[in-house]
């Protein structure tokens, strides 16, 4: 089985952190870096990641999370909020750091950006936000083949009060939305879940080849 392969059947939801290790400032770095790499429809970003220490605000997230341990024993909690809105600020933003980055006038990206204009402002709200939500699981699956390869334990979690976290965190007033939470750490030995083979569809049950 190639590295690929080994990494991801590694990996599982982890259900209980070892409190006491703690990711390196590297591997931390590292795994934002990935996460930040991710694809993204135009290459907007719409959301913001929040990477949680503070034993305070775990301890405050913890019972609105279903009381999971995980929240408090991982050594990270990574928090994916999503825009709940935008104008062209969220456009032009990118069209700055495009023509920063590439060495291009501004002018000549003129076209580019009214055609993400065009096709995003005049959205419902709703959509918007669903559209942007979208968004988070791509940077979320990265975050989680990274960690793989980095041996860094992760549990997705969507078992949470979004408007609870968003109130917790202050996100209302930055038009953001808590979507996904991504505990990060190391296993602990009394995991007994960490044993257990994976269960998936199989081949002939989930592709199909045309």
């Amino acid at each position: 089985m190639n590295n690929i392969l080994e990494h991801r059947t590694w990996r599982y939801a982890t259900k209980k952190f070892d409190a006491s290790k703690k990711i390196s400032h590297q591997d931390l770095e590292t795994l934002l870096e990935a996460t930040r790499l991710s694809a993204s429809s135009y290459g907007l970003q719409p959301y913001h990641v929040f990477v949680i220490t503070d034993p305070e605000i775990r301890e405050k997230l913890k019972p609105v999370s279903w009381n999971q341990t995980q929240i408090k024993d991982a050594s990270h909690l990574i928090v994916f909020a999503h825009a709940t809105d935008f104008g062209e600020e969220l456009v032009d933003d990118f069209i700055t750091n495009l023509s920063d980055t590439r060495d291009i006038p501004l002018d000549g990206l003129n076209g580019y950006a009214e055609m993400m204009k065009s096709n995003l402002l005049g959205l419902p709200t709703d959509v918007k936000a669903s559209w942007a939500g979208k968004q988070v699981y791509i940077a979320l699956g990265n975050a989680l083949q990274a960690a793989a390869e980095l041996q860094i334990d992760t549990c997705p979690m969507e078992g949470f009060q979004p408007e609870e976290y968003n109130r917790i965190l202050g996100l209302t007033d930055k038009n953001l939305n808590a979507a996904v939470v991504l505990a990060v750490g190391y296993r602990s030995q009394e995991d007994e879940t960490q044993h257990l083979p994976k269960v998936r569809k199989s081949k002939e049950e989930l592709f199909t080849h045309i």
